[in-house]
C-alpha cells in the first residue's frame, strides 16, 4: 500500500527530482514534490513523497529523519490527511469592491 510521507526543512533549492532521487535510496519512490508559492512559484521548503509500501516508507524514515539533505537537516515522518478549515480571508474578500468601499471618491474623473 503507498505510504505518503512530509519532508520539511527543505533547501529552497530542492526540487521535486533531487527529492525523489534521494528517497528512492531507500526503496520505490511513487511520485515526490516539492511545494511552491502558487504566485512566486518558489518552494515554501516542504514537500510529499509516497513510497510503494509501508516497509519502504518506514526505511525512507530512518534514512532521512534528522539527516541532511541538500545542505539542510530536514524532518520526516508519515503524512497526516489533510484537515477540513474554513474558506480563507483576504483582503479582497469584503464585499461586492474587492474590499476597498463602496462608491465612488475623488469626484468625476472622466
Amino acid at each position: 500500500m503507498i505510504k505518503k510521507l512530509y519532508v520539511g526543512g527543505l533547501n529552497f533549492n530542492t526540487t521535486d527530482e533531487t527529492l525523489g532521487a534521494s528517497f528512492a535510496q531507500a526503496g520505490t519512490v511513487v511520485s515526490a514534490i516539492v511545494i511552491k508559492d502558487k504566485f512566486s512559484g518558489r518552494s515554501k521548503g516542504f514537500g510529499f513523497v509516497e513510497m510503494n509500501s509501508d516497509e519502504e516508507a518506514q526505511a525512507a524514515i530512518d534514512m532521512w529523519n534528522e539527516k541532511e539533505l541538500d545542505g539542510r537537516t530536514v524532518k520526516v515522518n508519515e503524512a497526516r490527511p489533510m484537515e477540513d478549515r474554513p474558506p480563507r480571508r483576504d483582503n479582497f474578500s469584503r464585499g461586492g469592491n474587492g474590499g476597498f468601499g463602496g462608491g465612488r471618491s475623488g469626484g468625476n474623473r472622466y
